[in-house]
C-alpha cells in the first residue's frame, strides 16, 4: 500500500475497520508505520492509541481481538479500509460495534422486506395479504411459490422485461415468506451458498 503519512502532522492515517463479512463498519482507529506493520506480520488489527502513545492491538486485554482479512488505501491515500474478522464484541464497551449497532448481514431492502414479513406474521392484520397468507398455511405459501416460479420461467421465454421482472419480484417475495412460514431468513440461504463456495 502507498500511504501518504504526511497529510497529518502526527504521521497517523484514520482506519476504518469493516467485518469482512456482515460488510458492517466497526470502529474507527488510527494507525502509524509501525501499527500497518505489526497488523500485517501478527495478523491481529494493530493501531497506534493515541491515549495511551504506544501501539495497541486491539482485544489486548479483553481478547476481543480482529484478525486481519485485508487492508486497503483509499484514492487519496491517506485512509485505510481494514476488512477483519471480530472474536467477540469490538467496542469496549460490550457492543458489537462502536455505533451500538448489531453486526449483522444487511441486505437492505430485502431485510427490511423481511422484517415487514415477520411483522405481518407476528401481528396480523385483516387487510394483509401476507397475514392471509400465513392464516391459510405453509401448503398455500407453497403453492404461491410454486406458482410464481412457473409464471417466471414462462416470462423468461418471451422478450418483455417488464414483466420478466415482475414475476421475478413476486417469486422472491413469496420466497420469503415461505422462509419465514419455515422459520428461516434470507440468511440462511446465502450461508448455504457460501459453504458451496468452499
Amino acid at each position: 500500500m502507498n500511504i501518504d503519512f504526511t497529510k497529518n502532522p502526527d504521521g497517523l492515517v484514520p482506519a476504518i475497520v469493516q467485518d469482512a463479512k456482515t460488510k458492517a463498519v466497526l470502529m474507527l482507529g488510527y494507525m502509524d508505520k509501525s501499527a500497518i506493520s505489526k497488523t500485517e506480520e501478527s495478523g491481529l488489527v494493530t493501531f497506534f492509541s493515541r491515549s495511551k502513545n504506544r501501539l495497541w492491538t486491539k482485544g489486548e486485554e479483553s481478547g476481543n481481538v480482529l484478525e486481519l482479512v485485508s487492508m486497503a488505501v483509499d484514492c487519496d491515500s491517506d485512509t485505510i479500509l481494514v476488512q477483519a474478522t471480530p472474536k467477540g464484541p469490538t467496542c469496549h464497551k460490550g457492543s458489537d460495534t462502536c455505533w451500538d449497532e448489531t453486526n449483522t448481514t444487511s441486505y437492505g431492502f430485502l431485510s427490511a422486506l423481511e422484517k415487514v414479513i415477520s411483522n405481518r406474521k407476528n401481528n396480523p392484520t385483516d387487510n394483509s395479504y401476507v397475514s392471509s397468507l400465513f392464516d391459510m398455511g405453509i401448503n398455500k405459501i407453497a403453492q404461491k411459490v410454486g406458482e410464481e416460479a412457473v409464471e417466471t420461467i414462462i416470462e423468461a421465454k418471451d422478450n418483455n422485461t417488464d414483466l420478466f421482472l415482475n414475476e421475478s419480484a413476486d417469486l422472491l417475495f413469496h420466497l420469503l415468506i415461505l422462509l419465514n412460514a419455515k422459520g428461516h431468513s434470507l440468511q440462511d440461504v446465502v450461508d448455504v451458498l457460501a459453504r458451496r463456495e468452499k
